[in-house]
């Protein structure tokens, strides 16, 4: 994984992933008034992302727990995790049809909870994809960031 002038500098890129290297690149930042190791429990419990994500409908996990698959606004992902450093970090990797993204997760604690910092590097390889980048899915992955923040926001409670 490389290290990009672009990005936070403890955002660790796999090869071809850089911000260099997308035709998207996101990033969000949020506090949240809440530790981080019950930010990136929230963040990293999978299986509960339908109740709360929008747009995801569907998941399925790998008995190894380090493949899962997203069904996220019709669009079916495969995704490898690439990080998982807890409760500092976290990296995976999206392939669907035409669409490859890594999405990194930074923890860093501060004096009011958890500030969370998120980059995402979007790939398009064919003319069918060329929707995952259009405004539609920056707002959805605007309102998807949001809902991540707001839940760990409202988790003051384990």
């Amino acid at each position: 994984m490389r290290e990009t002038l672009n990005s936070h500098p403890d955002i660790h890129w796999p090869a071809g992933f850089s911000p260099e290297d997308a035709h998207r690149f996101f990033r969000r930042e949020a506090t949240v008034p809440i530790p981080p190791d019950r930010a990136f429990a929230l963040l990293t419990d999978v299986a509960s992302w339908p109740e709360w994500s929008p747009g995801v409908t569907e998941i399925g996990i790998d008995a190894l727990a380090q493949v899962f698959t997203v069904r996220w606004y019709g669009h079916r992902f495969e995704v490898f995790v690439g990080e998982n450093n807890p409760p500092h970090r976290v990296g995976w990797l999206g392939i669907g049809a035409g669409v490859q993204l890594y999405q990194a997760w930074l923890i860093t604690p501060v004096d009011d909870g958890t500030h969370i910092l998120t980059e995402n590097v979007v790939r398009s390889g064919t003319p069918e994809a060329q929707d995952t980048l259009s405004a539609l899915w920056t707002e959805r992955l605007d309102t998807l960031w949001q809902a991540q923040f707001d839940r760990m926001s409202d988790a003051l409670t384990p």
